[in-house]
């Protein structure tokens, strides 16, 4: 079975056991309909608003664990309202930015909720970058005051004095600074609208510079009524488990959001370990974690132990939850509800699996449609120059209608927005934004992610989808882990498949089965044609592994790592050999 027959289709009937299971909720879910219905930019509604009401109904709930220990809602404001305090001094009021270089802990989300406060914006720098890239990322905030932790040494010493913002604080002077401020929570915090900017968040950069996304009060909002309120649903004595970076939305907005639409609590996790997950998440008594798909991969290969079911978590939210690994990873860890999602950093809407329907990315009420698209990825037009949807159950590109009700934050820079928005669509004057994602309509207004367009390639007229290859290449039982990609080979159209493989420990593998397993699993044009053996992977700070340096290396610059190549169905993966090149584009391989 491909992994796109574990796409299944949404029923009435999956909707009415969704109701059924969500019924006992229903009076905690209501009270947040109305901020999904209607967020007018005007309320005076904000993350730093939200945070400090709870603070003030419940100051002794705990709000913030850290390794086992708890910090309280009424002692995290006090706290955070000192550090608004030294912000302020600083110069930084509304509309100025606060660049943030942190790994997770809580002085990093404290600062984030000073800055807020304050009307200003939270940039989140990501630890990772070095260099120029660092100092393009610095240069887009254009910040007024910096504050780096001790731990990302590395990064803040690669960039440039001279583009350092006119403050900068490390953690220690931020602290000694704050002693002894006010306590009270700043009177601007009451009047700013929930339109005012809160973060911004960087795309990953894997290709080119990364670009800033804007993330409003008013769409985080968003996260917090449809997400956290309406498919999360945390109560006030649950606790949500963070191990991704704060300074990605995950964290910081779908998380935060689940937790504050309820006044729970976020249990911060300083980085992901497989091996040391589950003690931490019993640790810090979680009963609830976010996750990325490759989190949830690395959690399933790791060796079965007691842990695996000694802990309280009961619900997971996140995304790229794979179709294939959907039900081992809940019969294993014992998780009662997957409220798997789709969205991203810039994107104005996002689907939520608010009805627990196994093996979808769920539901989204607002508007959007799936399109036809070309070869070069782009939506494609027809004769009068409007997209066309796709059929009922079809896969194609995902664009969101941008209107009043739905705006569009974007990025920081205008021109990088307006490449991805699609002008006169379906009729003249209108506009989506173009996710650059491929999904499958599922019915019911539910979607399944297919892959990012970029990762898809185009081999024997054939679109390959790059998630659904990996699949079949996981289902091997001697492999642990692989990255798929699409190569060029002179004279030939398109890209071909190619595959790096991590080997299980203890393992060998046999070419000729792993060949007959791929034709049994996939159509013939999608079996990659370069099986390439790596030792590892290189990965971003998300765990999505950079397939970027991987194409670029291809099939001609794999140094010592072992490469195969595909001879056809009888004789399967064979060593790689000069001509292959050249006999592929003879066609006189692989054979059937």
């Amino acid at each position: 079975m491909s992994s796109s027959d574990t796409h299944t289709a949404v029923g009435f009937t999956d909707l009415i056991r969704g109701v059924v299971k969500m019924a006992p909720q229903a009076p905690g879910m209501l009270k947040h309909v109305p901020g999904l219905i209607r967020r007018p930019p005007e309320a005076k509604r904000t993350i730093g608003s939200i945070f400090q009401n709870h603070a003030q109904a419940h100051p002794d709930r705990p709000f913030i664990r850290f390794q086992g220990r708890s910090m309280t809602y009424g002692e995290v404001n006090r706290r955070v309202n000192r550090y608004a305090a030294v912000l302020a001094e600083s110069g930084v009021g509304k509309g100025d930015v606060v660049a943030i270089l942190a790994k997770n802990s809580p002085t990093d989300l404290m600062l984030m909720l000073a800055t807020v406060k304050l009307g200003a914006v939270a940039g989140m720098l990501n630890y990772n970058q070095r260099g120029k890239v660092m100092a393009h990322s610095v240069a887009l905030l254009d910040a007024k005051v910096l504050v780096h932790d001790p731990d990302c040494a590395e990064a803040f010493e690669s960039i440039p004095a001279e583009g350092r913002p006119p403050r900068v604080f490390d953690f220690a002077d931020f602290d000694a600074a704050a002693e002894g401020r006010s306590e009270d929570n700043p009177a601007v915090t009451a009047t700013l609208p929930a339109s005012t900017k809160a973060f911004y968040i960087f795309t990953s950069g894997t290709t080119g510079m990364p670009k800033a996304s804007v993330m409003s009060h008013n769409r985080w909002l968003a996260n917090l009524s449809g997400i956290g309120g309406l498919a999360v649903r945390l109560k006030h004595s649950d606790t949500m488990y963070v191990p991704l970076p704060l300074y990605h939305n995950n964290a910081l907005s779908v998380s935060l959001g689940s937790v504050l639409a309820s006044g729970a609590c976020i249990a911060i996790g300083k980085s992901f370990s497989a091996s040391k997950f589950w003690d931490d998440v019993i640790l810090n008594r979680a009963t609830a974690f976010c996750y990325i798909g490759e989190l949830c991969r690395y959690l399933l290969a790791q060796p079965e132990k007691p842990t695996d079911r000694q802990h309280a978590v009961r619900v997971i939210i996140g995304n790229g939850m794979r179709p294939e690994i959907w039900d081992e990873f809940a019969e294993r860890f014992g998780i009662d509800r997957i409220v798997e999602f789709y969205g991203a950093s810039e994107l104005n809407l996002a689907f939520v699996n608010a009805f627990s329907v196994k093996r979808t990315a769920g539901f989204c009420p607002l508007p959007y449609k799936i399109v036809e698209y070309d070869d070069h990825g782009e939506p494609k037009r027809d004769a009068h120059g409007h997209l066309t949807e796709v059929g009922k159950g079809g896969t194609g590109l995902l664009v969101a209608e941008i209107s009043e009700r739905v705006p569009l934050d974007g990025y920081t820079d205008p021109e990088a927005t307006e490449k991805k928005v699609i002008r006169d669509a379906f009729k003249a004057g209108d506009s989506y934004f173009n996710s650059g994602d491929l999904v499958r309509d599922q019915g019911f207004a539910h979607i399944a992610f297919v892959d990012r367009l970029g990762d898809t390639f185009r081999w024997k007229g054939e679109n390959v989808a790059t998630t659904e290859v990996e699949a079949a290449l996981d289902s091997f039982s001697s492999i642990a882990q692989s990255v798929v990609y699409g190569v060029e080979i002179e004279k030939t159209d398109g890209r071909a498949g190619m595959g790096a493989i991590k080997v299980r420990d203890g393992s060998d593998l046999d070419p000729g089965k792993l060949a007959a397993h791929l034709y049994d699993h996939l159509p013939a044009y999608a079996v990659p044609l370069f099986i390439r053996v790596v030792d590892d992977f290189e990965q971003t700070s998300t765990f999505k592994n950079r397939k970027v340096e991987l194409r670029e290396e291809g099939f001609t610059k794999v140094g010592d790592d072992d490469l195969y190549v595909l001879a056809g169905r009888d004789k399967g993966y064979v060593d790689f050999y000069d001509d292959y090149p050249s006999d592929v584009a003879a066609a006189k391989v692989p054979k059937g």
